[in-house]
């Protein structure tokens, strides 16, 4: 059984936001082991959002960001349960961070679900169209193809896209991160984003 210091806990807490209990707790159920420490954090805090999903979110903050000289504007209203979150610096951030990241990433929708279906089938009929020329068998082709519209939905959806601050988490995992150190559910309502000239 390793022994938790108290940096070891302050560490743990300076890169998850966690109170401390839960960080010492988290280092002794992991004997001190400070990575698996962290994914258990991010796992609990993932199952408290998941509960904290069903409650209603009316406040929250509409953020603005625009880019290049004024060639690219934003706006994207992400919601909170209470004005106090609203207000709260983590939540700004997260806001501020989700505006840069439209303008930067351009998704297409929120969710795959709302991608238009002409844009889809435009998509899978452009897949069609390669897996056919690469010469793959013909009964492999609807298997290619939504390997590759599940690729498209990654790359083109807001919540699956990997954040351009740190691709190593999507922006729904930032959302869950936010939402774990409030301790409310925070929900990305709807973004725009505009093109000078388009």
């Amino acid at each position: 059984m390793a022994s938790i210091t108290a940096g070891m806990v302050k560490e743990l807490r300076e890169r998850t936001g966690a109170g401390m209990m839960e960080c010492k707790n988290a280092l002794s159920e992991t004997n001190g082991d400070m990575e698996k420490a962290i994914d258990l954090l991010r796992a609990r805090g993932a199952a408290k959002a998941a509960k904290r999903a069903e409650r209603e979110v009316k406040q929250g903050a509409i953020g603005s960001y625009v880019h290049m000289g004024g060639k690219i504007g934003v706006l994207v209203e992400v919601n909170c349960e209470t004005d106090f979150v609203a207000r709260n610096d983590a939540f700004q951030a997260l806001v501020r961070d989700l505006a840069m990241h439209v303008a930067a990433a351009a998704p297409l929708a929120l969710t795959p679900e709302e991608i238009p279906a002409d844009v889809v089938e435009r998509e899978r009929g452009v897949y069609r169209e390669q897996v056919k020329q690469e010469g793959k068998p013909e009964k492999m082709w609807d298997k290619i193809v939504e390997g590759k519209l599940n690729k498209f939905y990654k790359e083109s959806t807001l919540l699956e896209q990997p954040f351009v601050k740190d691709p190593d988490k999507t922006i729904k995992e930032l959302v869950t991160e936010v939402a774990a150190k409030t301790g409310e559910n925070i929900v990305i309502r709807r973004f725009a984003r505009f093109v000078l000239g388009e």
